[in-house]
């Protein structure tokens, strides 16, 4: 449903100084709404005001899971190479050493698994809260 397009005619001058300004202005930061002059309507007219907030518990998340993931991406790398290894492989004994660094890398790869899963547990537990 669309909304009705209003035109607006009429303007109200007020004069502020740089401090109240400033404060406007930073409040208008931390909402949802577009336009400073659709925020200023809402506070005249005692329209509820959306704000936004940043979550640190998450913020903190991400830091830990993005570093989990370019981890994650290394042990990918050397898997591409491992496997690009394996169908140049011609001698048997070359073969073997392919399977003992892959189990090495399997390893590494099922422990960033859980570290994630952790994780991921632990801010499921602060947000169901």
């Amino acid at each position: 449903m669309m909304k009705e397009k209003v035109n607006r005619t009429r303007m109200v001058h007020v004069r502020l100084t740089h401090d109240e300004y400033q404060k406007l202005q930073q409040r208008f930061q931390k909402t949802t709404c577009r336009k400073f002059s659709e925020y200023l309507r809402h506070c005249l007219f005692d329209k509820p005001v959306t704000t936004t907030y940043r979550n640190t518990s998450l913020d903190d998340f991400m830091i830990e899971m993005s570093a989990l993931k370019k981890e994650l991406n290394h042990i990918g790398n050397n898997y591409n190479q491992a496997v690009k290894k394996l169908h140049t492989l011609w001698r048997i004994e070359e073969f073997r050493k392919w399977i003992t660094m892959n189990e090495r890398d399997k390893i590494i790869l099922f422990v960033k698994i859980d570290a994630i899963e952790h994780h991921l547990k632990k801010m499921a537990e602060v947000w169901l809260r």
